[in-house]
């Protein structure tokens, strides 16, 4: 199964190239942002992510409920954090 899991923007990485390090559950990885782009993303903001790219942007409150909602699935959270600290867009 292929979810989108919340993120927490910690860095922009490349701004022209529209890169940003995202942070789930203590894993730091770098994403793209482009699908964003007008949506003018940053530090601090919480994006919905998704095979290396920011689907959405979303609230804090929208991410924790997410987060907790996908924790208790189980294996298939465990399989989605994997998969995220596996991808990586450089």
């Amino acid at each position: 199964m292929c979810l989108g899991i919340p993120g927490e923007i910690v860095e922009v990485v490349d701004a022209d190239e529209h890169l940003a390090s995202v942070e789930v559950s203590g894993v730091r990885r770098v994403i793209s942002t482009r699908l964003l782009a007008d949506e003018h993303v940053g530090v601090g903001d919480w994006v919905l992510v998704h095979v290396g790219f920011a689907m959405s942007k979303i609230d804090e409150h929208e991410a924790d409920v997410t987060l907790d909602q996908i924790r208790k699935l189980g294996r298939t959270y465990d399989e989605e954090l994997e998969a995220f600290m596996e991808t990586e867009i450089v």
